[in-house]
């Protein structure tokens, strides 16, 4: 049995959620999210809280029960407070400015890598090594962090690159002589 998808998830003060079928849709302070649950779980609403169950005791079933119900609170978390995410900037000449919505890149490349974020995903810098990007959807937010470090990962040797706030960079060894 699924330790995750056996609890109910509480709907927060200040939202609301309806289910239609295995459509869940949620709104709140923050905006509007939804979620479109699999065939194999039953979504319902009961006391004021959204409870996921599995179909059958099939493993595809069991399996897709605790992912519905992270999705289901994922939603929930996002329309009530948002979430956050923040990128650091190691290297020499390696910083990062706002034009406008876009986010400027300098990376070390011959030219500028310039980011237009997707709907709904809000970019800052506070200091020019440091990004901050929000928004209410975590895997929208999760997707253009990696697309952001992806532009140069940070390097085993020097750790230069860009890199999550929370990561640790395991360091080599350079050459001996």
């Amino acid at each position: 049995m699924s330790r995750i998808g056996k609890m109910p998830v509480p709907v927060p003060a200040g939202v609301t959620a309806t289910i239609d079928g295995q459509k869940v849709v949620v709104k709140g302070p923050k905006g509007e999210l939804s979620f479109l649950a699999s065939d194999e779980v039953t979504v319902k609403l009961e006391d004021n809280a959204v409870v996921v169950a599995p179909v059958d005791s099939s493993k595809d079933a069991r399996s897709k029960w605790g992912m519905s119900r992270t999705m289901v609170s994922n939603i929930l978390t996002g329309v009530k407070d948002g979430y956050e995410r923040k990128l650091e900037i190691n290297g020499v000449g390696y910083r990062a400015a706002m034009q406008g919505q876009n986010l400027q890149l300098s990376l070390g490349f011959s030219h500028d890598v310039v980011y237009q974020p997707p709907k709904g995903v809000s970019i800052a810098c506070p200091k020019p090594t440091e990004i901050v990007i929000t928004g209410i959807d975590k895997q929208v937010l999760g997707q253009v962090a990696a697309v952001i470090r992806g532009y140069r990962k940070p390097e085993p040797y020097k750790g230069k690159g860009v890199k999550y706030a929370e990561e640790r960079i395991v360091r080599k060894e350079g050459k001996k002589k």
